[in-house]
């Protein structure tokens, strides 16, 4: 498809922006064709002298390939050239006034000038010099056996052609300096803006770890060292739960650390370690069952598409924490299964489930004070990025559901 294309020839100011210039090239030729086809018969006949089929033919040749030349100028300089020099061995056989231009009369000067402005607004320079090396080779070859004998008039084909060249090669240029001037200017914004970017994700980066990374880094050392820092001996399930608080944390510092990477390093297309999914989430369930609240979990031991695994861990992870928040002690249920969907539309998903009772004790407020309340919006977003479907909100009895699909086939994806 893309070679079709770049071979598919454009005509001439294809690439303008306004609609009149695009056509102004085929408005042109189609004028030249138009006016000098009867005009060359007519005054090859009477003027000069020719015979009428010869100049019907000769005019056909030098005028018509002007519509050509639009789009391959250098395919129809081929034909109007060949017709010119055919036209100008023609009249050595006809005996015309001494005042009458030769080799080439001024219709045909009129159509090769027009056509060398088109070869050099689209050939490069090299074909250029070759075009006009062939013309003034021609000329002069003609002024050798000229009926009139040879003067400066005879050689105007050269100066008006190789003018012609000049100032659309010119021209030529110009275009393509402004063209890439204009690519230039894009890249330099885009740099801008990726610049902009890179220095945005570095402060973030910097100040997730100036904040959240020392604040981590406490917890995690003050949960390890708490039965040496403590006076009384404490009891081997509160030394359990201090083990517990510490690998959390050192938990939540790794994945920090590595999205830190990812932030301070453009060029990084994924953290060095493997992204958690659907075989991570028992951990999610244990952690959460070890702060007081009973966790029923049913696993699913598809293999799914890693996007769909990151999300569903995330997903988890974000609904236990919020039942950690706002109903400590609630019992929770969280489900994985897969399935098609009911109305048969697609091919398998993966559901997400998790619903969580009313708390056991009534609370005055979250745990947590300060929460952003990102935490939903969070989890649409990334099921939005794969395609799916979720269904969050409290339950009459008091409790809370968050209900997710996402789907495992490719043409589901998005």
């Amino acid at each position: 498809m893309t070679s079709v294309e770049e071979e598919r020839p454009r005509a001439l100011l294809a690439g303008a922006s306004r609609r009149w210039v695009r056509l102004l090239p085929w408005a042109v030729a189609f004028v030249l064709c138009v006016v000098l086809l009867p005009t060359t018969i007519v005054v090859l006949t009477a003027d000069y002298g020719l015979n009428g089929g010869v100049a019907s033919a000769l005019a056909v040749a030098q005028a018509a390939p002007l519509l050509l030349a639009v789009v391959r100028p250098l395919h129809a300089w081929c034909v109007v050239f060949a017709g010119d020099v055919a036209g100008a061995l023609a009249l050595l056989s006809v005996d015309f006034q001494e005042r009458l231009l030769w080799p080439f009369p001024p219709m045909e000067l009129v159509g090769y000038v027009a056509l060398c402005l088109a070869l050099g607004l689209r050939e490069r320079p090299r074909t250029l010099v070759l075009v006009w090396l062939a013309t003034a080779g021609a000329n002069v070859g003609l002024g050798f056996v000229a009926p009139h004998g040879s003067g400066a008039k005879e050689l105007l084909l050269t100066i008006l052609g190789g003018v012609a060249l000049l100032l659309g090669g010119v021209l030529r240029e110009r275009s393509e300096v402004r063209r890439r001037l204009a690519e230039q200017e894009t890249i330099s914004e885009a740099e801008r803006g990726r610049r902009t970017l890179l220095e945005e994700r570095a402060r973030i980066a910097r100040e997730l770890h100036d904040v959240v990374a020392h604040h981590m880094s406490v917890i995690t050392v003050q949960a390890d060292t708490a039965e040496y820092r403590l006076d009384a001996t404490l009891p081997p399930d509160v030394r359990r739960e201090f083990t517990s608080i510490a690998a959390t944390a050192r938990e939540s510092l790794g994945e920090m650390r590595r999205l830190l990477g990812v932030l301070r390093n453009e060029e990084s297309h994924g953290e060095l370690a493997p992204q958690p999914g659907l075989a991570q989430i028992g951990q999610l369930v244990e952690a959460t069952a070890r702060t007081g609240g009973p966790v029923e979990f049913t696993p699913c031991e598809a293999e799914v598409p890693e996007a769909v695994g990151l999300s569903a861990y995330r997903i988890v992870q974000e609904a236990l924490a919020n039942v950690v928040r706002h109903a400590p002690g609630a019992a929770t249920h969280v489900s994985l299964s897969v399935a098609r969907p009911d109305d048969g539309r697609g091919g398998e998903r993966l559901t997400v489930l998790v619903v969580n009772d009313p708390p056991p004790e009534p609370t005055t407020g979250p745990l947590e004070v300060g929460g952003t309340g990102h935490g939903l919006v969070g989890m649409r977003e990334r099921v939005r990025l794969v395609g799916g479907t979720l269904d969050a909100g409290p339950l009459p009895d008091g409790g809370f559901r968050v209900a997710a699909q996402l789907p495992l086939t490719e043409e589901d994806l998005t």
